[in-house]
């Protein structure tokens, strides 16, 4: 959901930074309410990232971090329940995937914490525009428990389960299937940090439109089982490569029998749906935990570039792509809020001041 304007105007006064008894008194005061966000990676080659409204800039924008659960295939399959695979990137606007090298996206609970949202005036190190994680307190015997500030399903960074990215070798988001969106790069323990690093094998150049690629997350436990899935429009650049990707097969568990990973170029989990699943587990992970099935060894999903995924060589002709100066995740020069939206921001702003002057003048009265 997105996060209310006072929770967003206290974050860009650094309130979390503030001793916590008076944190919680001003956050009380002010009537704001704990707030659950779950996480997107977020980038400006990415679908809808100004929001589901024709003609608004929404940087306080979030529904596409909402997880994907029980619903039918044309409501997952690109987050299309949000209408967010309607709302494509500026022509010529790329998620640029440099052949052998790495990119960066910033994962977050809400546009408003990244580069892209209120000129990064709210980013901190997490996904929630904060700095420092907040643990739980450790059960009565002794046992980290799931972080929920922010909401990444997870007690602690080493047993974060994974995200990954896959491209599709098509311009047009209605030729994608599963079987040619493939997996070609993993992350291992994240989601954690807002800054995320992907590296990426030597693909083959994009056809002259780009290509199609999705974010992809399943979480182990913490919660509901669901997924992720999020549409972006992407370009490999650099000297590109001489392999085709192949087609891509359902993952399967093989936690208990490496025997059993898929070798080769794999699909993106599709579970917990009213249609369209690719894989079904049952019974409990050798942690002792519910199967979940995540985007790591336990499907035979190795950490980092996926070099397993290529045809033959000479399958695809090679290239070399520039990359273009205008894709970056570095934040925009001036604010696109409207000049009525910043003069109530700073109005905002004020009101926080005078409040957390008089809380500090009346806490003192009573010292």
């Amino acid at each position: 959901m997105p996060y209310d304007f006072l929770t967003i105007t206290a974050r860009r006064l650094r309130l979390p930074t503030l001793p916590t008894a008076l944190l919680g008194l001003i956050i009380s005061s002010a009537l704001i309410a704990p707030v659950h966000g779950h996480v997107a990676a977020w980038h400006t080659g990415m679908y809808c990232m100004n929001g589901t409204e024709n003609g608004v800039d929404d940087q306080n924008f979030s529904s596409i971090c909402n997880p994907l659960y029980n619903l039918t295939k044309s409501d997952w399959w690109f987050h299309h329940v949000d209408g967010c695979d309607e709302f494509p990137p500026p022509d010529g606007q790329f998620l640029e995937l440099p052949a052998q090298g790495t990119f960066t996206v910033e994962l977050a609970v809400n546009r408003a914490f990244t580069t892209l949202g209120y000129n990064g005036t709210m980013v901190g190190n997490f996904p929630s525009g904060q700095d420092e994680i907040a643990y739980p307190a450790l059960t009565d015997s002794g046992e980290q428990q799931c972080i929920t500030e922010p909401n990444i399903h997870t007690p602690n960074e080493t047993t974060a389960a994974g995200t990954v990215f896959a491209i599709s070798y098509t311009s047009d988001m209605s030729q994608v299937t599963p079987e040619n969106l493939v997996v070609f790069t993993v992350l291992e323990h994240t989601p954690w940090r807002r800054l995320a690093t992907y590296s990426v094998p030597h693909l083959p150049a994009c056809p002259e439109g780009g290509c199609i690629c999705a974010w992809g997350w399943v979480a182990d436990g913490c919660g509901q089982g669901n997924m992720y899935m999020q549409p972006y429009r992407c370009k490999v650049v650099g000297e590109t490569g001489s392999k085709a990707v192949a087609r891509a097969s359902p993952p399967v568990w093989c936690e208990d029998d490496t025997s059993k990973c898929v070798q080769g170029a794999k699909q993106m989990v599709y579970w917990q749906q009213l249609d369209g699943n690719n894989i079904e587990v049952t019974g409990y992970e050798l942690s002792g935990l519910q199967k979940s099935p995540t985007y790591n060894t336990r499907l035979g999903f190795a950490n980092g570039a996926q070099t397993d995924i290529f045809l033959s060589d000479n399958s695809a002709s090679t290239t070399s792509i520039e990359p273009s100066s205008t894709a970056t995740s570095s934040p925009p020069s001036e604010s696109t809020s409207s000049g009525a939206e910043r003069t109530t921001e700073l109005a905002a702003l004020w009101w926080f001041g005078g409040l957390l002057l008089s809380t500090i003048a009346s806490m003192s009265a009573g010292w």
